[in-house]
C-alpha cells in the first residue's frame, strides 16, 4: 500500500486498484489529556479507541446503506482496525459539516451572548473549512459559492443529507437512552460517478453524546450503543 497521509486519528493508504484504506489509530482529539471531539489536536491515546471507532462507523454505514444513502464504505477489518473505502474528490481542501441539537462547544463560544449552554437547537446546520492553522473557521453558503468551493445545488444536497443522517444517528442513540448533542460529518464526490457521498467516519470522535446530562466517553459510547 502507498501511504498518502498521516492524520491525527487515521492514516490513509492507497491500494494498487485505486481504493483507499483508512488505518484507525488509538489517538483521540482533545487537550491536556481530556477528550474533546471538537478539538484540532490529539489530546490522548486510549487503547482500543481505533477499533471502537471503526466498529461504530461500520454499524452506522451499514444502517445508511440500508436506507440507500451513499457512502464511501466498502469493507472493514475490525481485527486490524482498517476500513477500505472508495476514493473521493474533496470540496476545496476539505469541508466539515455539523448538525447541532444542543448549544455546546464552539457554538456556545461564538453565540453565548444569545443562548445558554445546552439550549435546544433545531438540527442547526453549519459548514466549516478544514484548516487547522485558522482553527477550522465557519463559512457561509454565499462564501462557499463565491470561492468556487461548492455549488448552491451541492450545498442544498449536503444539508439535506446531513440532517437525514444526523436524525438517524440521533434516533439510534435515543433508543439506548442516549442524547446526541452534535455530529460532525464529511462529504466528498465519488471519483467515478461525481455523485456526493458521505466519507470519513461516524464514531465517538466526531460527536458529543450525553447520558443523564453527563458526557459519554468514546469507549463507553461504543459499549452502550453496541454492547
Amino acid at each position: 500500500m502507498e501511504l498518502i497521509y498521516k492524520g491525527k486519528t487515521k492514516d490513509v493508504y492507497r491500494l494498487p486498484n485505486g481504493q483507499i484504506v483508512l488505518q484507525f489509530k488509538d489517538h483521540v482529539t482533545g487537550a491536556e489529556g481530556v477528550f474533546d471531539p471538537g478539538a484540532n489536536t490529539v489530546g490522548l491515546t486510549l487503547a482500543g479507541a481505533g477499533r471502537s471507532g471503526l466498529r461504530m462507523t461500520k454499524h452506522f454505514f451499514d444502517l445508511l446503506s440500508d436506507q440507500g444513502i451513499p457512502t464511501h464504505f466498502i469493507a472493514a477489518n475490525l481485527d486490524e482496525a482498517t476500513m477500505t473505502v472508495k476514493d473521493a474528490d474533496m470540496f476545496g481542501h476539505g469541508l466539515e459539516v455539523i448538525c447541532r441539537y444542543k448549544a455546546v462547544g464552539s457554538f456556545i463560544r461564538r453565540y453565548g451572548a444569545y443562548c445558554e449552554e445546552g439550549q435546544p437547537l433545531d438540527a442547526f446546520f453549519e459548514v466549516t473549512i478544514k484548516d487547522d492553522k485558522r482553527q477550522d473557521p465557519p463559512i457561509s453558503k454565499d462564501a462557499l459559492v463565491e470561492l468556487n468551493i461548492i455549488t448552491a445545488e451541492q450545498y442544498t444536497e449536503i444539508k439535506m443529507l446531513t440532517k437525514k443522517i444526523a436524525g438517524m444517528v440521533k434516533y439510534a442513540f435515543a433508543d439506548k437512552n442516549l442524547d446526541l448533542y452534535d455530529l460532525k460529518l464529511e462529504f466528498g464526490r465519488d471519483k467515478e460517478t461525481g455523485s456526493i457521498m458521505l466519507i470519513d467516519e461516524i464514531s465517538a470522535g466526531n460527536m458529543r453524546v450525553f447520558k443523564d446530562d453527563q458526557p459519554v466517553g468514546p469507549l463507553d459510547l461504543e459499549q452502550l450503543l453496541l454492547g
